[in-house]
């Protein structure tokens, strides 16, 4: 038998936080590829630490519901699945491998794989995203893309996954423009319409769930809105271009397909789950095989 643990941040003041980590559950079990399918947070319940015990098979397969590598992602995950040694790779990108170890509590083999956020498969997500908010699968007439992430001076990996999907994007031509801009470092979301000619801007967020910075911040520093509280129009008129703004790109129900890879990367038996998501979420042809 083998399982499949979607492991998330998950929030105490956020009750929509673990709602995507929920949904993409959901769309993998449809699949039939796992035998189980559960999910862990560090701040609700089941716990990292509890939820090995949650499941019954002897293959566990632990998919990371974050954007990048990190703190959590190579210290705190495999601490608290009790499967640490040698799990932290020093090049953090799409190129991370697996880990296997068995934890001396739970008689399981646990296979923990890279965070869905640095996956190729991701960069697909961020088209359907863009393509879900317009209404429109064909954008490379006068439309230009901003992926935003949160990004950070104190830790340059929290940049290196937006950058390196906003790259992969631009290189198939999917937008006249593509840029990488972020929250907290430069080049920042604040200024999106310096940074872009075309008159028609998607702007989407690399965030696993809507939030505190998704759904308050990044609207207000845009100028789609003076007070979130109030909403803004969707697309939205901002210095003479129409902001098309998306929210995280993690509710996007394509994400279920990244789960799945990163499981399949592990040694996974997932049968045709990919193609199964994929007709089920409207999802477009993967880039990689292009």
């Amino acid at each position: 038998m083998q399982a499949l643990v979607i492991v998330a941040h998950g929030s105490h003041l956020n009750p929509d936080s673990s709602t995507p980590t929920y949904r993409h559950a959901d769309t993998v079990c449809e699949t039939d590829a796992f035998d189980e399918v559960v999910t862990g947070f560090w701040k609700e319940q089941p716990h990292f630490r509890e939820v090995l015990r949650t499941v019954e098979s002897d293959e566990v397969y632990v998919v990371p519901l974050f954007v990048s590598e990190g703190y959590f992602t190579e210290e705190v995950i495999p601490r608290e699945l009790r499967v640490d040694d040698d799990v932290g790779l020093d090049d953090p990108n799409p190129g991370w491998e697996p880990r296997s170890g068995t934890p001396d509590d739970v008689d399981k083999t646990v296979h923990y794989c890279g965070p869905v956020g640095t996956h190729d498969a991701m960069s697909d997500v961020i088209v359907q995203r863009a393509e879900s908010v317009t209404g429109d699968a064909d954008l490379s007439d006068g439309v230009g893309l901003a992926v935003v992430g949160h990004g950070t001076e104190r830790n340059e990996n929290s940049a290196k996954a937006i950058e390196y999907h906003a790259d992969r994007i631009s290189e198939r031509g999917e937008f006249d423009e593509v840029e990488a801009l972020f929250m907290d470092e430069e080049p920042e979301v604040d200024d999106v319409t310096d940074f872009f000619s075309s008159p028609d801007i998607v702007v989407v967020p690399l965030f696993i769930a809507d939030g505190y910075h998704t759904q308050e911040d990044i609207p207000e520093d845009m100028g789609l809105t003076d007070d979130y509280r109030t909403g803004w129009e969707t697309p939205a008129t901002v210095d003479g271009h129409r902001i098309w703004y998306s929210g995280a790109v993690g509710t996007e129900d394509l994400m279920a397909d990244v789960i799945l890879e990163r499981a399949a990367e592990a040694g996974a038996d997932i049968g045709d789950a990919v193609e199964t998501v994929r007709d089920l979420t409207g999802g477009t042809k993967p880039l990689a095989d292009d």
